[in-house]
């Protein structure tokens, strides 16, 4: 027989544990393709073009450029350059190099690029252990992260026989305050940045006990630091019961979180004990290797 998980037997011989890579929005979006596809060069925004030319300029450029340099280089008038570049500098793309000493790029470029990459590896750095803690659990791991105000699934091990019917992944991009791998993250938020993704999203009611005021998730949030973890008690969909607990990377900062998913009717005290105490773990255990890869 298979691995008993809290007196039921939910992991048979004939199991597997699927692992699935999620791309985040993006790949939500694939039904779209053919569409883009089509209108391929029918819709240009031309600020756009204008901007991504500057920066192109800007790279290629060995030493800061002046004003009217870019603007010749890009085939534009001084005034809509000007605009543009103020724009780039204003958002962190272009730096003013002083007075007389033009524009160059700074290096936000590169930290996008960098935290991209990133992300991936994490994907990949934690997918033997989020296997690993599905098997053993016997029930679906996730791995997400925050992506500005939306909610990203970046991993999954699913285990068939859980009998959990996973919500919609586009449902939970926007709902941080009704899930584990959500409440994990925000707890460790500042909290202009948790009122910010709060105000995008809102606080929108799934089932009877989702949290729908923010005196009650804040509370809900001290809750998930003092304890170390957090609970989805059928928050987001009747029936489901998750738990979370965040990842920190070398310097101590949140950056993603993990859960388990479980039906309710194995969710008994010391199965749901036994659970948070497995993803508590793993966290760590993630956590301390992170920080120990990066030093």
């Amino acid at each position: 027989m298979g691995q008993r998980l809290c007196g039921e037997d939910i992991v048979t011989e004939t199991a597997r544990t699927h692992a699935v890579r999620q791309d985040g929005p993006a790949g939500l979006a694939a039904g779209g393709a053919s569409d883009a596809s089509a209108d391929k060069g029918a819709r240009r925004i031309q600020s756009v073009e204008r901007a991504l030319t500057i920066i192109e300029i800007l790279a290629a450029a060995p030493d800061a450029l002046a004003l009217g340099e870019v603007a010749a280089r890009a085939g534009l008038n001084v005034s809509t350059c000007h605009h543009l570049i103020a724009t780039l500098v204003e958002r962190g793309y272009v730096l003013n190099a002083g007075r007389n000493r033009g524009y160059m790029l700074s290096s936000r470029l590169q930290e996008l690029t960098e935290t991209n990459a990133r992300k991936a590896d994490l994907s990949d750095f934690a997918r033997t252990d989020l296997i690993g803690l599905s098997g053993q659990l016997g029930l679906s791991v996730q791995l997400a992260e925050m992506q500005g105000a939306a909610l990203v699934t970046r991993f999954k091990a699913n285990v068939a026989e859980t009998h959990v019917i996973e919500a919609d992944e586009v449902v939970k991009m926007r709902a941080a305050h009704a899930t584990a791998t959500g409440k994990a993250i925000l707890a460790w938020l500042p909290e202009d940045q948790v009122l910010k993704i709060i105000s995008e999203n809102g606080l929108q009611r799934f089932t009877d006990r989702t949290i729908t005021s923010l005196a009650d998730l804040t509370e809900e949030l001290r809750w998930v630091r003092r304890n170390g973890f957090a609970v989805d008690n059928e928050e987001l969909k009747t029936g489901v019961v998750c738990y979370g607990a965040a990842l920190r990377d070398e310097k101590g900062a949140v950056i993603a979180s993990i859960s388990a998913s479980m039906p309710v009717a194995l969710a008994t005290e010391p199965c749901r004990e036994h659970v948070a105490q497995e993803v508590v773990g793993c966290a760590r255990k993630l956590s301390d290797r992170l920080r120990l890869s990066r030093h």
